[in-house]
């Protein structure tokens, strides 16, 4: 697959890259990053091979990461409807200030406008929720985003790190009312993260909601940077963000596989653990991020990457993860395995409620005599 196979966005039309470029490193405020004229470098070599689809938020490095691109669009590198620009709200730039973030009305408008001035654009084409905003009703947000859409400031609209009921509530309120839906979700997914495929991914799938993963790679860890051999010998750059992972067995049980792997196939661990998330049910277009040349061109080549059928299952035993009931219970419950409906020998449905045999559908504990 090629960076310009382009995909469309769940339930919509809009067609974009199967990777999107996350420019949380664009801007050196937060103590690294990379720098406007890197950030410039990045961005048309991405549009070169075929990216169209970029995402940041108003917090990113203090506002600076929307005025790099903002910049980099007046620039005229690539013509503005060519590309597909996404941004969120919910973060504050003012601390102190109590309207300044969440997803009331007042927030949602002013960082709407304050976003529109620093990409030095007249329209959005995806706008986040960064996060569920418990103080506001979801019907005020939905609301908000509906009159931003008619007002064509906005093109489509998302929901990031949010509980899955919380977003089908949303979802259902805005088709019932005749608001502008959701279209896509943006969680944390990867080899270290996959209690999403408990909740959030099924709901995607049913609500028409194209997922778009963060930190795919886990904040580097699954570069191949971190190891056993130099545990405790390599500074991390994000700090607690990955030196609490790495104080924890399952993690490298994880990355020898993931090395493991890697050295099978003659490439990049970053590739490999790009191509498994990728090649997973739901995911429509994974968020890399990239400070130099070297690292985007590193994951981008997951794209030509199709690891085979062995490879995943070894990747998906040691990654698995232990999910919140009811999931692992319908997954795993004996009583309530799904008997197969066949026609001429091809399956073609399930009955979730039917035994496999007549013998489960009792427990073997229960005495003969009831039995």
């Amino acid at each position: 697959m090629s960076l310009n196979h382009y995909i469309t966005l769940g339930n919509s039309g809009l067609r974009v890259s199967p990777f999107c470029l996350g420019t949380m490193t664009f801007g050196m405020e937060w103590g690294w990053g990379s720098t406007e004229e890197e950030s410039h470098n990045i961005l048309n070599h991405f549009f070169e091979k075929g990216g169209n689809f970029i995402d940041t938020a108003n917090v990113y490095t203090k506002g600076h990461s929307e005025l790099i691109i903002g910049n980099w669009l007046q620039s005229k590198a690539v013509r503005r409807d060519q590309a597909v620009i996404a941004t969120k709200f919910f973060g504050t730039l003012y601390p102190g200030d109590p309207n300044a973030g969440g997803a009331n009305r007042k927030s949602i408008i002013a960082a709407c406008d304050a976003s529109l001035r620093r990409l030095q654009t007249d329209y959005i084409d995806l706008y986040w929720m960064h996060c569920w905003d418990y103080h506001t009703p979801i019907e005020e947000t939905m609301a908000a985003l509906d009159d931003l859409v008619r007002q064509g400031k906005l093109r489509y609209i998302g929901f990031s790190d949010t509980p899955a009921w919380k977003v089908t509530q949303a979802q259902m309120i805005a088709k019932f009312r005749g608001w502008a839906p959701l279209v896509a979700l943006q969680i944390e997914y990867s080899l270290l993260e996959r209690t999403v495929e408990g909740e959030l991914i099924p709901m995607a799938k049913e609500m028409g909601l194209g997922v778009t993963p963060w930190s795919p790679l886990k904040y580097g860890i699954l570069t191949g940077k971190y190891t056993r051999e130099n545990k405790d010998k390599v500074e991390a750059g994000r700090g607690e963000w990955v030196t609490g992972h790495l104080k924890k067995e399952s993690t490298y049980e994880v990355i020898d596989v993931l090395l493991k792997v890697a050295k099978e196939l003659k490439t990049s661990p970053a590739k490999v653990a790009l191509a498994w998330l990728q090649a997973k049910p739901g995911v429509t277009s994974s968020i890399i991020g990239a400070r130099t040349m070297e690292q985007l061109d590193d994951n981008l080549g997951a794209l030509d990457l199709v690891l085979a059928p062995e490879h995943m299952a070894q990747l998906d035993k040691v990654s698995e993860a232990k999910l919140n009931f009811p999931a692992d219970f319908v997954k795993n419950s004996g009583p309530f395995r799904s008997a197969e409906t066949t026609i001429n020998g091809e399956v073609v449905g399930v009955s979730a409620m039917a035994p496999k045999s007549d013998a489960e559908r009792f427990d073997n504990k229960v005495p003969a005599s009831v039995r």
